[in-house]
């Protein structure tokens, strides 16, 4: 049973974390007001998961992002009306199509990516090395105890649990 300390330390951690979701949504309206290639969050996602993990069928990109078949069809429908994801013919099953990352996909992931390291990064820029990194490292931790798997960290490039961007 956590003690009196422990839930005090708790609710000033959740308190603060959605403070920066809230900050983070309202930020990331505004960069989708901002910029042509701002993507939805939930869209963002499925992009981040093809441009990293490469080429699959939407059943499995749905048990990735722990989503319903439904709604990953419709996001990957708005995808590949942009153009930035294809559907391909699957080679083992010619009856199944596969999504993958266009080049425009990925330009586009890559320009979302950098805005978010650039921002982040001049948050950050008054803070020292050693609290820059314990940042990072404390944030990695705190995502993988919460969802209770530490070996499954977000694809590589994918904003944290607690930024998504």
């Amino acid at each position: 049973m956590p003690s009196e300390e422990d839930i005090a330390v708790a609710d000033r951690v959740g308190t603060a974390l959605i403070r920066l979701i809230r900050l983070i949504e309202r930020k990331k309206a505004q960069r989708e007001a901002d910029h042509p290639d701002a993507v939805e969050r939930a869209t963002y996602h499925l992009l981040v998961h093809l441009v990293n993990g490469g080429p699959r069928r939407a059943v499995v990109l749905a048990e990735e992002v722990h989503s319903d078949p439904s709604t990953i069809s419709r996001q990957i429908a708005q995808l590949v009306k942009l153009g930035y994801v294809e559907r391909t013919a699957d080679p083992d099953d010619g009856r199944a199509t596969l999504l993958a990352a266009t080049a425009e996909g990925r330009r586009v992931f890559e320009e979302n990516r950098r805005r978010r390291n650039e921002h982040v990064a001049g948050v950050l820029a008054g803070w020292s090395e050693p609290d820059r990194e314990a940042l990072a490292e404390l944030l990695t931790r705190f995502a993988a105890d919460f969802l209770g798997d530490q070996t499954s960290p977000e694809p590589a490039g994918a904003p944290s649990s607690a930024a998504r961007s």
